[in-house]
């Protein structure tokens, strides 16, 4: 779906199961974890590789780079819904933060250039 689209779907995806992600973690309140500090940094540092992951977040980090490269094409219906969230989210809120995960996961703004214009549509800034 968009840049990194999934990329902090953070909160939300998952391990591979025949051609789709788990929808296992799609019930994880993603605006929970957006208003706290603490849970959103429990999360950006797992992202980084910084700190404990927890199983969500584990399986998104292996997730990522598919989603990315495919477009989020094993993503559930939820999963894109709630990556477009986040990434507005971040792009908003938590700019440093986001900045850091895209030099993590798209030094080469490979992606940021490959769904901008998606983004744009969404009202998401890159």
């Amino acid at each position: 779906m968009k840049l990194i689209v999934i990329a902090l779907a953070l909160l939300v995806l998952v391990a591979a199961e025949d051609d789709k992600y788990t929808t296992k973690y799609d019930s994880v309140d993603t605006d929970e974890i957006l208003k706290s500090d603490r849970l959103f940094a429990n999360y950006f540092k797992c992202l980084m590789d910084e700190g404990a992951c927890t199983p969500d977040v584990n399986e998104l980090k292996k997730a990522l780079p598919d989603a990315l490269e495919n477009d989020c094409a094993k993503c559930s219906p939820k999963q894109k819904e709630t990556s477009t969230k986040v990434i507005k989210n971040l792009t908003e809120n938590r700019p440093e933060q986001w900045k850091l995960l895209k030099a993590k996961y798209d030094p080469n703004n490979k992606y940021v250039e490959k769904y901008a214009s998606d983004a744009d549509k969404d009202g998401i800034k890159l």
